[in-house]
């Protein structure tokens, strides 16, 4: 089987290699299948996509929506490589499945409007599939409500009409959608489970995501209610894509 690749925009060793062990999991890759590669450290190499047969990409402390001037050189370079990248998988409609950065990389690719109108806190949230999303193959076997992790500063306010809506929460219109027919990206994460996203807690609890005194309601909140299928997801795509 050809590899799929894993792009990592985390610093922090701990829950960058939770990240990593997670995708594993959920995707039923082994770890010589799933090429990891931590852009926070280096430059993205170069792909050869027909060597591969996909690209997913885990969250990150990057926001789309920040002022350039705010951006530190590593963003502003992870960007740059984001935009050729996708260039070329968008064009070749190739297998790529982006988990929270994803939405702000293939949303910016697509001229989507990214703002903090939409911003989700830390916790578990019911996100509803659309029509479309129920006969979606990277969606078979997900009920049509289920719980999501979440957490996130900005969102997707308005989807431009190169994409098709999947999903949506509540406080949250974009949750998933598509480009093309291969090319993917959920706001919510469906690779973790608690003990991810409570190691993720701990390490960016200094981020702006939560209060210095919300980290026991916010450990709370993400155990309001389980989390059973959204790993469904990364199995389908490995399941639909590998070649």
């Amino acid at each position: 089987m050809k590899p799929f690749v894993l792009l990592s925009t985390r610093a922090e060793d701990g829950p960058a290699d939770e990240e990593y062990a997670l995708f594993l999991r959920f995707s039923g890759l082994a770890e010589r299948d799933l090429i990891r590669v931590r852009l926070e450290s280096g430059p993205m190499p170069h792909f050869d996509l027909d060597a591969l047969s996909g690209i997913m990409v885990g969250g990150g402390p990057f926001n789309a929506s920040d002022p350039a001037e705010k951006k530190s050189a590593i963003q502003h370079r992870v960007e740059g490589e984001f935009a050729t990248l996708l260039d070329d998988v968008v064009a070749r409609n190739f297998p790529f499945l982006g988990a929270c950065y994803g939405v702000g990389t293939l949303g910016v690719h697509q001229r989507a409007t990214i703002d903090r109108t939409y911003s989700e806190p830390i916790s578990v949230v019911p996100v509803t599939l659309t029509d479309a999303g129920r006969r979606d193959p990277l969606l078979d076997g997900m009920p049509d409500t289920f719980e999501a992790f979440v957490g996130h500063k900005e969102a997707i306010s308005s989807l431009p009409p190169s994409a098709m809506l999947l999903a949506s929460s509540p406080s949250c219109p974009v949750q998933m959608f598509r480009v093309r027919e291969n090319v993917y990206a959920t706001q919510f994460h469906p690779e973790l489970d608690v003990d991810g996203i409570t190691t993720r807690i701990h390490a960016y609890s200094g981020y702006g995501y939560f209060a210095p005194d919300e980290l026991d309601l916010t450990l709370a909140a993400v155990r309001r209610a389980p989390v059973a299928h959204t790993g469904r997801i990364l199995e389908n795509f490995v399941a639909r894509y590998a070649r």
